[in-house]
């Protein structure tokens, strides 16, 4: 494994690790991590591609893990900077990088829909999508429902209004997050268009264009991932 650092387009260092196979296929895949999820979670699925020929990418996002400040507090990041400046570097790399190589990326909850905030994402064969979906409330079973009603519509913006950013690492949700992930995160489960209304958010978007093939996984007894879900964001 090598450990890399990328900036992106506004000078802001990310962490990044790359895993090498001992004899290459010619395959490359990008990992794209789930909310507040540190890059090591992949290692293992990643030393194992590798070991089976695969070069493999992981990364935090801004504000995540080894790519966040010492002080979160009053700290500029979103899902949509994730998405136009974060992922797009690491697809830069692989342009300049891997340029005759066959392209795979996975994406992990968050990791999937920030795909449509980056023109580059046609450079992907093929994705592979890990627990994601159009997150609203309304897509959800009415006890988890109510769970993220006053998760993200009470419990969520006092926090975060109280400290500067969102101890999610408190409720059991991951790596704390910068003030403007939270609120994106809050968007996605309390706006009826959720991911949708993110696009709207930013200069671009090209979700419309990608016609990859998708390999979608999911686990059957998560009550936070509905086909309803699955099948809105796919939609």
């Amino acid at each position: 494994m090598k450990e890399l650092t990328l900036k992106t387009s506004d000078n802001f260092p990310l962490s990044v690790k790359l895993f090498e196979p001992e004899i290459s296929n010619g395959k490359v895949l990008l990992i794209n991590s789930a909310t507040g999820v540190k890059q090591q979670v992949y290692f293992s699925f990643a030393k194992y591609l590798a070991e089976n020929g695969f070069t493999v990418l992981t990364y935090d996002y801004r504000g995540i893990n080894e790519s966040k400040p010492q002080n979160l507090k009053g700290f500029n990041a979103s899902m949509r900077i994730w998405g136009t400046k974060g992922y797009k570097t690491l697809t830069n790399f692989i342009k300049q990088n891997y340029q005759d190589y066959r392209k795979f990326c996975l994406g992990h909850s968050v990791g999937a829909l920030i795909l449509g905030m980056n023109e580059d994402s046609i450079i992907f064969e093929k994705f592979i999508f890990v627990g994601t979906q159009d997150a609203y409330i309304g897509n959800l079973p009415w006890k988890v429902a109510v769970t993220a009603f006053f998760g993200f519509g009470v419990a969520l913006p006092a926090t975060t209004k109280l400290l500067g950013y969102f101890p999610a690492h408190f409720f059991g949700l991951g790596e704390s997050l910068p003030k403007g992930v939270a609120y994106d995160w809050r968007t996605l489960i309390l706006n009826k268009k959720s991911t949708s209304r993110l696009f709207e958010k930013i200069e671009n978007d090209y979700s419309k264009t990608l016609t990859q093939e998708a390999f979608i996984i999911h686990a059957e007894d998560d009550p936070w991932v509905t086909k309803k879900g699955m099948e809105s964001l796919m939609n």
